[in-house]
């Protein structure tokens, strides 16, 4: 990889400098959040404490600072996962409540009852519950596509879910309890040879792989930006412009609207329509760091490090005795998420963290998944652009100490 300084973007992340129980913090948690890099820290606080002020609103220095700053980040975001126009981007909390925004909207405008919403086995809950609420409201219909031993969807079974009811397709780019790496391309254009639309929940992938939504012609795609080494609380919305032009606001409020009377109330432009309220002002703003900080190093860069790590890893922990990885599929992020005969995965996490390392131990938001492979949990470390093979090394060792321990 050129100019991959593993050192150098080490230095970068405050916490990694840490000792956790009188050892080095292994943050192997990256699935669940990414840690910050020192100039998205530094972003936030140059917001507080230079330019904080309302956008949109203000015709003073700081307000016009603050506005100027928070839609260069939205064109980040535009920038960042090719979409045509920075209208098309809506700020909101994350991609669990984008994912809200459109069954909340969308859904709720355009599905009726007996119509029908197909999502994978594979799902978070964030890209399940939204639609189970929308279903009972309207009295459509859920569709589950099933996943093979592999953990990988059966095309062929999703293709014949489909039907004249069919009004929604909601599917994961990348899983977060397995790694699978959805042919979401080839999903699009099956529902879209139905006339179907279709919402991808991208939280996942954004932090690992390129992005290009008009290539891809999903109809919605969601973001998180503390996946991607970004704040907290913030994260994007990316829809086609005419569908958000047609969609009926999510929220009412201040921002959304042009002119309010208690007769009538019309409503802003896309994307401001769909953003209510003061907005996470700071946290938009070190979104955009974010991004700029993942450009800095190269998503080609950062993938091919982690499939290095992946690799490793998986090797490595094959050779533990009663191990078994879940998620074995052919096209798969840096996740590993396995059991051990010998200990329940919260066992292990804790055993994990007393020696410094960081993992995830659960049904990770996706409990079909754990029902679907006949298990109530796994143990799951996920790597990010910041992990070395040492910490693998200290990974494997300790499970090593689990097993002997509950042996």
């Amino acid at each position: 990889m050129v100019n991959y300084d593993i050192d150098k973007i080490r230095a970068d992340f405050p916490v990694l400098q840490q000792q956790v129980h009188g050892h080095p913090l292994v943050y192997l948690d990256n699935a669940a959040t990414t840690q910050k890099p020192q100039t998205v820290i530094d972003t936030l606080v140059a917001y507080y404490s230079q330019d904080n002020a309302n956008v949109h609103r203000g015709v003073h220095a700081l307000s016009e600072r603050a506005t100027a700053n928070y839609e260069a980040a939205r064109a980040k975001v535009q920038q960042f996962i090719h979409a045509k126009d920075p209208s098309e981007i809506v700020f909101v909390r994350g991609a669990s409540e984008a994912i809200n925004l459109v069954a909340n909207s969308y859904g709720q405008a355009h599905i009726r009852a007996g119509d029908e919403i197909i999502i994978t086995h594979m799902e978070h809950h964030s890209n399940i519950v939204p639609w189970q609420l929308l279903c009972e409201r309207t009295g459509a219909n859920l569709k589950i596509a099933p996943i093979n031993d592999a953990a990988e969807v059966d095309l062929d079974a999703y293709t014949q879910l489909f039907s004249a009811n069919t009004k929604l397709v909601a599917c994961a780019h990348i899983s977060n309890a397995l790694g699978t790496i959805n042919p979401i391309k080839t999903m699009i254009q099956i529902a879209h040879d139905h006339n179907v639309p279709v919402l991808i929940d991208g939280a996942q992938a954004a932090p690992h792989t390129h992005i290009d939504v008009q290539a891809l012609d999903c109809d919605f795609y969601a973001l998180s930006a503390h996946k991607m080494y970004g704040p907290t609380g913030i994260g994007a919305l990316y829809a086609k412009a005419e569908l958000l032009d047609a969609m009926p606001p999510y929220q009412g409020g201040g921002e959304m609207i042009t002119q309010v009377t208690f007769a009538k109330t019309t409503y802003n432009k896309i994307p401001f329509k769909f953003e209510a309220g003061t907005p996470n002002i700071a946290g938009a703003i070190g979104f955009g760091a974010a991004i700029d900080y993942l450009n800095r190093i190269g998503l080609t860069n950062i993938a091919a490090h982690e499939h290095e790590l992946l690799n490793y890893a998986t090797n490595a922990v094959n050779r533990i005795p009663g191990l078994k990885i879940i998620g074995t599929a052919k096209d798969k992020i840096g996740v590993l998420s396995f059991t051990l005969e010998e200990a329940h995965p919260h066992d292990i996490g804790t055993v994990l963290d007393r020696q410094g390392i960081a993992i995830r131990a659960g049904h990770h938001c996706a409990m079909p998944v754990m029902e679907r492979f006949n298990v109530p949990a796994t143990a799951r470390a996920s790597f990010g652009l910041y992990n070395t093979f040492a910490e693998i090394d200290k990974l494997v060792a300790a499970l090593e100490d689990v097993r002997s321990l509950f042996a």
